[in-house]
């Protein structure tokens, strides 16, 4: 009987199987082929050439994006932590100018450090007028174009219109508690009895004269009794609302800091807090983590932003 026919296997012949590829490595499988453009092909499939490339955006669309991002990001910070304000009158010359006739400063005004601590004697703060002294003024009617209003708050926003008719700037005089009067021989203020050092006071006049004097008043606990670093042209605690207890500004009107000058370029520089109470210069009024706790605060923000950039990106790669 004869044996069986079968086809030999690759083992059986030596030259068969040099030209059989192996199957185990398709990679090197495909490499191997004599078929043109494949090694071409496997390559750009390892590197993931064969997705469709992301469609560019149009410059107009990213342009408004890039100006919707700004606005938003400049109204959180300026809400939550600083604001950009303009000075439009000549009450604190020559700490801050906004005399009649020159640029009025912008001053970045810090509205975080009073959640840890309040106002104190040589603070310059930015308020809202409380009640007293607002209560006879008009209500100053808007644009009714609402482009124009609408230019009118983005210039706020960034300091370039005022941000309120009824905010106000002035120097922290007097806390709850003390006792204030003006004035002693050399017409300077008195707090619990003791005069004042005030370097900052400017005489528009070139001399004091007896409109600057006011009778003792007792600060009541919770207000300030604040005043106007040009004392011949700054109606405050002195005179608003009729002066006295009506004068004086309860702590929760206050905004926030006052803490640099940004514009114009030629007057940047940081606002003093000159405490006059107590005679010497306080550089730093709050403790140092304090002072740090904005920047914590911008840092929290700034990483998942970045985060959420890099994520981004490496989707469109």
């Amino acid at each position: 009987m004869a044996d069986p026919v079968h086809a030999p296997s690759p083992e059986d012949d030596p030259e068969r199987t040099e030209l059989i590829p192996k199957v185990s490595d398709p990679e090197s499988s495909l490499a191997s082929l004599p078929l043109g453009g494949t090694e071409e092909k496997s390559a750009k499939y390892r590197a993931g050439k064969h997705r469709r490339p992301p469609r560019k955006q149009p410059l107009w669309r990213e342009l408004l994006t890039l100006l919707t991002i700004a606005l938003v990001l400049t109204f959180l910070i300026q809400t939550f932590l600083g604001r950009v304000y303009s000075i439009p009158s000549g009450s604190m010359e020559q700490t801050l100018h906004g005399c009649a006739g020159c640029t009025g400063d912008r001053v970045l005004v810090d509205k975080l450090v009073y959640d840890f601590r309040d106002p104190a004697p040589g603070d310059v703060v930015v308020f809202e007028g409380p009640d007293t002294w607002t209560e006879n003024d008009t209500t100053p009617l808007g644009p009714s174009n609402p482009v124009v209003r609408g230019l009118q708050w983005i210039g706020s926003l960034v300091g370039l219109a005022p941000p309120n008719e009824r905010d106000f700037v002035k120097r922290v005089i007097a806390v709850g508690g003390q006792k204030v009067q003006c004035c002693d021989e050399k017409s300077r203020v008195l707090v619990d009895g003791h005069p004042l050092d005030e370097p900052y006071v400017y005489w528009q006049n070139g001399a004091p004269d007896g409109r600057q004097r006011f009778d003792p008043v007792v600060v009541p606990e919770g207000t300030l009794w604040v005043m106007g670093d040009n004392r011949s042209d700054s109606c405050d605690s002195r005179c608003q609302g009729g002066g006295g207890l009506r004068g004086v500004v309860p702590i929760d009107k206050v905004i926030g800091k006052v803490r640099y000058i940004v514009l114009p370029p030629g007057r940047w520089r940081g606002v003093g807090d000159h405490n006059s109470q107590a005679g010497v210069s306080v550089a730093l009024s709050a403790p140092a983590w304090q002072q740090s706790a904005p920047l914590g605060a911008g840092l929290a923000i700034a990483w998942p932003t970045l985060w959420l950039g890099r994520r981004v990106r490496r989707r469109h790669r």
